[in-house]
């Protein structure tokens, strides 16, 4: 029989790996009496985990969410951090990005409910793929309530140096990273337009404003008007075009560049991209080597069908 502590973390890996565990099937697996299996499940109860038993001859264990964090784990401000880096890590298109997906999801599952609707609210968009570690990087709080703001829909005030006077006031819209570093992109209500602000100068102010309507963003397209910003320009690509790819969006994000890829199931994802025309647009969407399905617009579809049609001509000489 293997040692206490190593048969609860095994205990614990098992309950984490499927939603519904019959007693019996756990007492086969670890080797051990059920009573042995009912004395580990108190233990690990004891330690934080939120483990829910049913009764009768099929009765068995499933892992709830937990009313605190297990002591042994992390306390409160390392899980969030902990969580927050592990969703930038699954959106940022990385070789880790799907493995650091299931991981969130394995931390969510014990984090208390307090923490687990705080780090709901935190949606982050990668535009770019980061190309090295933030050299200013961001707190941890700071995100929640950036995330908090946009999530509700209200007024956010905050401090921005080196600018001094009254704080900003503006409606926040979304959260996204670029080139290692996270911004918040916002409507500003003094300027009466669109601003970008660098999440690490931006220090909150309570309570929150009002609660607003959303605008759309220019265009409808998170990524491409945000990358125009930050080339200076608010034209973007004279061609842009939406699909759906069947890859995991961990396997795409690196290749798109100024795109925006946003996973839709472990093996699928919405890719959103633009280039010079239309022909080269389908082109660079077709060198993923994956089905895929035309979102729009119908520019996009007419330029596959020319494309499918000088491939087809190009693989049958003579004809």
């Amino acid at each position: 029989m293997p040692k206490t502590s190593a048969r609860l973390l095994a205990l614990l890996s098992l309950l984490q790996a499927r939603r519904d565990w019959p007693g019996a099937l756990l007492s086969e697996r670890l080797e051990v009496s059920p009573r042995t299996v009912r004395r580990d499940v108190d233990r690990l109860r004891e330690l934080g985990y939120r483990i829910v038993a049913s009764k009768g001859p099929d009765g068995g264990y499933r892992l709830d969410a937990g009313a605190h964090l297990p002591p042994l784990l992390f306390d409160d401000d390392q899980a969030v951090a902990l969580a927050v880096a592990l969703q930038t890590t699954a959106v940022s298109g990385a070789d880790l990005g799907e493995d650091a997906a299931r991981a969130l999801t394995t931390l969510r599952q014990v984090l208390p409910a307090r923490l687990r609707r705080r780090l709901d609210m935190l949606r982050v968009t990668a535009v770019e793929t980061p190309a090295a570690p933030s050299d200013s990087p961001v707190g941890g709080q700071t995100l929640l309530a950036l995330g908090a703001a946009v999530h509700a829909c209200e007024v956010l005030r905050f401090d921005y140096p080196p600018e001094t006077g009254p704080p900003r006031r503006v409606q926040p819209h979304h959260l996204f990273t670029r080139g290692g570093r996270w911004y918040l992109l916002a409507w500003d209500l003094e300027r009466d337009d669109w601003r970008t602000f660098r999440a690490d100068r931006i220090t909150p102010r309570v309570p929150t404003g009002p609660r607003f309507t959303p605008r759309e963003v220019p265009g409808g397209d998170l990524a491409a008007f945000v990358s125009a910003r930050f080339r200076g320009s608010d034209t973007g690509w004279p061609c842009r075009g939406e699909v759906l790819l069947a890859l995991p969006a961990a396997a795409v994000a690196p290749y798109v560049q100024d795109g925006l890829v946003v996973a839709v199931g472990p093996d699928r994802c919405r890719l959103m991209l633009g280039s010079w025309s239309w022909n080269a647009l389908a082109a660079a969407l077709a060198r993923f080597d994956a089905d895929l399905e035309v979102v729009g617009p119908p520019e996009l579809s007419a330029a596959f069908t020319r494309l499918a049609e000088r491939c087809r001509r190009a693989g049958s000489p003579g004809e």
